[in-house]
């Protein structure tokens, strides 16, 4: 618990850094964006200074500082006008400024950015005005921080799913621990329970009693036997499947409430397929399970196997309370449930086995509520 705790502090620790790296990489590049704005402003200030020297008309005065200072801006965009109208323009694309409206729309744009410089020629008693707009350095720095917030969201992103991936790994691994131990501890009683069948046919009881017991003991080496493949690459072989799910379907009719009508329909009586049948018959088993759930105990169940050149179609159809349409992207979820007693983890395997070690498919076909579910498996053949 304390070191849960340790965990948790520290986690929230370097959260909390990192957003206080953030926030100062923010400020710093903000102050740095308006003082840089600042200093374009100034050198405006100063070339609206030269012009307006210009506008002395003193022939006899040296020029050569004015000509020099506006010779020096050859990266602040700047626009002239006098009486409204447009007389000089300066680092501006020189193809687009012979159209009119390129240069209005330019003009448009630095009058939303910065306050116009004003120069005042004093013998003409005229003013112009210098519109300008920021550098394309200044531009691009504008747009640093949603550069730097993304690269930090990325790199964010990938820890997490790195992390996210060795938690899953480790679950993962818990989980096929957990199911091949218990495997293991089902075997001995299953030994057990085997001799004590043979004990029962030598004291003459009624074989059909007997025989029932050894199909849930056979039933019990099948649960094993699946457990004990979980984790590892299962053999596939090449299995008539109508059989092989007819043998599921019918284990669970014999078991299940009479109130439950159960129809099993084929298009033909040997259809093969590459599977592994004790992981096959879990798929079976466990849609039909969670068919009969959905049912409270009351309803049909039809199976239907139909196939073509090269797919088999599985079918199970129930006619139980269906499934919202905002969660039938996620019942294939590890741990999702909406039963009050489950670990959520069937149809998540069902589709594990299906779509990872069988290469198919497997999905819900239609579900409407009060209604009823239909599921589709797709087998390659």
């Amino acid at each position: 618990m304390a070191s849960y705790k340790n965990a948790q502090i520290i986690r929230w620790a370097v959260i909390i850094t990192s957003f206080i790296i953030v926030a100062l990489i923010l400020w710093n590049t903000y102050d740095f964006f308006q003082k840089f704005k600042n200093e374009e402003r100034d050198k405006m200030e100063i070339l609206a200074g030269a012009y307006e020297r210009f506008g002395t008309f003193d022939l006899n005065a040296d020029f050569s500082l004015e000509d020099k200072i506006i010779g020096k801006n050859n990266n602040i965009p700047m626009i002239i006008t006098e009486k409204d109208s447009i007389t000089l323009w300066a680092n501006l694309d020189s193809v687009k400024t012979k159209k009119t409206t390129y240069l209005k729309k330019q003009l448009a744009i630095m009058k939303g950015q910065n306050a116009p410089l004003i120069v005042s020629h004093k013998r003409g008693n005229t003013s112009q005005f210098i519109y300008y707009r920021d550098s394309d350095l200044l531009t691009k720095l504008k747009y640093y921080p949603v550069a730097l917030i993304l690269i930090l969201f990325l790199f964010a992103s990938v820890i997490y799913l790195f992390f996210k991936s060795n938690k899953v790994a480790d679950q993962n691994k818990l989980w096929t621990g957990m199911a091949r131990e218990t495997a293991h501890q089902i075997g001995t009683p299953l030994s057990s329970l085997l001799g004590w069948i043979e004990i029962l046919r030598l004291e003459n009881t009624d074989e059909s009693t007997v025989q029932e017991i050894e199909n849930d003991v056979n039933r019990l080496n099948t649960i094993a036997e699946r457990f004990s493949k979980i984790g590892s690459i299962p053999v596939l072989k090449r299995h008539n499947i109508v059989k092989a799910t007819r043998d599921s379907f019918n284990y669970l009719e014999l078991r299940s409430s009479k109130q439950v009508e159960f129809k099993f329909e084929t298009s033909n009586f040997e259809i093969f397929s590459n599977i592994n049948v004790q992981l096959f018959s879990w798929v079976i088993e466990n849609l039909i399970k969670n068919a009969i759930d959905a049912m409270e105990g009351k309803g049909k169940i039809f199976l239907s196997i139909s196939e073509d050149d090269k797919q088999v179609f599985i079918k199970i159809i129930d006619t139980g309370k269906g499934i919202p349409r905002n969660m039938q992207h996620k019942i294939f979820s590890p741990g999702f449930t909406t039963k009050k007693r489950g670990w959520g983890l069937g149809l998540s395997l069902a589709k594990r086995i299906i779509e990872n070690y069988h290469n198919g498919k497997i999905a819900v076909l239609k579900s409407e509520l009060k209604k009823g579910t239909t599921f589709l498996i797709v087998l390659k053949k």
